[in-house]
């Protein structure tokens, strides 16, 4: 008999304890329950993100040649639509469930080309403080500021030794609309269009002593002549796809 009883007094602690409402729940006096848990919504109170993209950039500008003396270069310009590859990584905050903020570094990689001798390189590395405002749809528009240090090199059989590389510093301002996609909780597919300004560097090379240059008829002594390519404002659009992770 007692060993029932102690079964039964088993089967009702366990029934009770079955019952019991979890220890984050307090019950009041009219019945109601209360969540007592600290609960916060992580776009609520702000979280991290880390993330990289692959670019394709369209890139627009203008060559500028002159020598000095001025000896004659021919057609003195030439205008340039080039797509070339890039990437950038990034990291930033969500701060609520609209706005975030991050910093991008990348590259706009290399494009090359040669006439009349004179090979030309152009690249294009980058810091952005970017800003974006997100839609609930997935959608989202931004803006960016940074910095470029956009790299020339200039090479020619003539030229003396030396410079032939040139980089200079510019502002660098863009505009960004884009798309995220939730493949889970935390990560995200990413697609991204961005319009960026940038100018590019004015780089020169001497030419050495005793090079000339042959037209047939005549040669012309380039001794003491100075060939510089000027390049003014870089339009980049860029198309991107990429990944973001959400701590």
């Amino acid at each position: 008999m007692k060993k029932i009883v102690s079964v039964l007094g088993v089967i009702a602690l366990a029934t009770t304890a079955a019952n019991a409402a979890p220890n984050y729940l307090q019950r009041g006096q009219n019945g109601v329950y209360k969540v007592t848990y600290d609960y916060k919504d992580r776009a609520e109170v702000g979280h991290w993100y880390i993330g990289g993209r692959l670019d394709l950039n369209i890139m627009n500008w203008e060559n500028e040649y002159s020598t000095s003396p001025e000896i004659g270069v021919g057609e003195n310009k030439d205008s340039y639509t080039e797509a070339v590859f890039g990437g950038n990584v990034f990291a930033g905050r969500i701060f609520n469930y609209f706005w975030r903020a991050e910093v991008e570094a990348g590259i706009i990689s290399e494009f090359e080309d040669a006439d009349e001798g004179v090979s030309f390189k152009l690249t294009v590395p980058y810091l952005m403080a970017n800003g974006y405002y997100d839609f609930a749809n997935g959608l989202y528009v931004g803006a960016g500021l940074g910095v470029a240090l956009p790299k020339t090199e200039l090479d020619d059989d003539a030229f003396k030794s030396g410079g032939r590389s040139e980089r200079n510093v510019s502002p660098m301002v863009g505009l960004m609309a884009g798309w995220s996609y939730h493949l889970d909780y935390n990560l995200l597919l990413d697609f991204r269009y961005r319009l960026a300004m940038l100018w590019g560097p004015e780089h020169t090379r001497a030419y050495r002593d005793g090079a000339s240059v042959d037209y047939g008829t005549s040669t012309l002594d380039l001794t003491g002549v100075e060939f510089t390519n000027d390049i003014g404002l870089i339009l980049d659009n860029s198309i991107s796809v990429g990944l973001r992770y959400e701590f």
